[in-house]
């Protein structure tokens, strides 16, 4: 029976084609598909020109992906999807889901999504039991890398930073034009800030730098995850680039708070996978 796992974000998704009977796995990376910007005819029309013809029709297909919380625009893909793999046998969860079934499997624990914006939840090894709110760019997304990249672009034009940052930082050809249009004039200027991210962790060894990851990180714990009752009975686990690559850090901050860190993954679609086709062989 072929089963097809789906992971998206708003720019890029990860597809992976199960044979649940021979365990083979197949991959493929394709354009985001998000159903709060997208209509049917789009998913579709992305769908057919990523694939070109479908894999095949598949016993099961979960998508999980972010904006799919809602279950009116839920319906949107529903629709796109059956239609391009001609199946009804289709599950659409959120990407807080993902990273709960990823990242904790069967087994209840703290699950947190830090990458561009960032997320939490308490899940109890089915279900969802509890989600503080995330509240976005402007108002949280602490630890995440749009508000790291935020808050090294706001330390780099009030020169809170050394000198010999601020000169290393414009080097890179950035200017304050740049950042003022894009912050403030062009959509989606939390995906811009998060470029910023990279330059924070080339720079990792400045003792300023490394602070501000671990305010932020401490931020995210604070206005977060010590909002779950008995938080320190679990593991907290982790998926996204920013958790991946400041682990280092994020384990530090977190021991620093008598808080005990389990998983931490790159990206929670090999999690998917193996919750997905132990629940088949079950």
């Amino acid at each position: 029976m072929l089963m097809i796992i789906a992971d998206s974000g708003s720019t890029k998704t990860t597809w992976c084609m199960c044979d649940t009977h021979s365990g083979r796995k197949e991959y493929l990376l394709t354009a985001g598909i998000n159903p709060y910007y997208q209509g049917e005819a789009e998913i579709l029309a992305t769908l057919e020109k990523e694939f070109g013809a479908s894999p095949g029709e598949p016993g099961y297909l979960f998508f999980y992906g972010a904006g799919c919380t809602n279950p009116t625009v839920n319906e949107v893909l529903y629709n796109a999807l059956g239609c391009f793999f001609q199946t009804s046998e289709i599950e659409v969860e959120s990407d807080m889901m993902a990273a709960a079934r990823s990242l904790c499997g069967r087994k209840a624990g703290i699950a947190c999504i830090l990458g561009t914006g960032s997320n939490s939840c308490s899940y109890d090894g089915e279900k969802i039991v509890q989600n503080v709110s995330p509240l976005g760019f402007v108002l949280g997304d602490e630890g995440s890398g749009g508000v790291l990249g935020k808050r090294l672009l706001a330390d780099v034009l009030k020169k809170q930073l050394p000198e010999t940052i601020i000169a290393r930082f414009f080097a890179t050809g950035v200017t304050r034009e740049e950042i003022m249009e894009n912050i403030y004039r062009k959509p989606f200027p939390n995906r811009y800030a998060a470029r910023f991210t990279r330059f924070i962790h080339e720079n990792l060894h400045e003792p300023e730098l490394q602070n501000l990851v671990k305010q932020e990180f401490t931020a995210f714990f604070h206005r977060n995850v010590f909002q779950y009752p008995h938080v320190v009975r679990y593991r907290i686990h982790f998926t996204g680039s920013i958790a991946w690559y400041f682990q280092e850090i994020l384990r530090e901050v977190a021991v620093s708070l008598g808080l005990t860190v389990g998983k931490i993954v790159q990206d929670p679609i090999e999690g998917l996978v193996e919750y997905h086709l132990g629940r088949a062989f079950r």
